[in-house]
């Protein structure tokens, strides 16, 4: 007996197209051996940084590495496919293994000394704060006017008193 997936098309699709496009969809991936896999990632940013969440079901600590370099926050690791008995012959096989690697452009404004993550329950959780000094509000003075002319002359006196003409 050969299991298949249910899908609730079949009684709608004749059998040719519905097959057809289970293998465009599920098969192909899955046929090309476990070259690689590309895992689910929720973004989101909030006040006081950037927070991501990766579904990586089955994949210990060990197995995945996290990486910042110029702006770029990189998560990449490999998920082993383990045979469990020899004589198994699986008629089904969805869930996807072997390497996979995402890379995330992050902004200037972030802190990465403060980067911080933890893998809980298959899902990889990925906190990057924000760096308060380059997001700290600040009000800057504008000079203009006559005390922009006072300061220019102070300047030129300054610069001929110590030898030195400035222009």
């Amino acid at each position: 007996m050969v299991l298949r997936k249910y899908n609730g098309m079949q009684q709608e699709m004749p059998q040719t197209f519905s097959s057809m496009l289970d293998r465009f969809f599920n098969e192909s991936v899955n046929t090309r051996g476990f070259s690689g896999f590309t895992p689910h990632v929720d973004a989101c940013e909030t006040e006081n940084g950037y927070e991501l969440e990766i579904a990586l079901p089955g994949i210990r600590k060990e197995d995945v590495a996290i990486d910042f370099q110029e702006g770029k926050l990189t998560i990449s690791g490999e998920r082993r496919f383990e045979k469990k008995e020899e004589d198994r012959r699986y008629q089904m096989l969805e869930t996807q293994y072997g390497t996979f690697s995402r890379t995330f452009y992050l902004p200037d404004n972030v802190d990465p000394d403060k980067i911080a993550a933890h893998l809980q329950d298959g899902i990889l959780m990925v906190t990057v704060p924000k760096d308060e000094q380059k997001t700290m509000k600040r009000q800057i003075a504008i000079s203009g006017g006559e005390e922009a002319k006072t300061q220019s002359k102070q300047k030129r006196v300054v610069a001929t008193e110590n030898g030195k003409e400035n222009k």
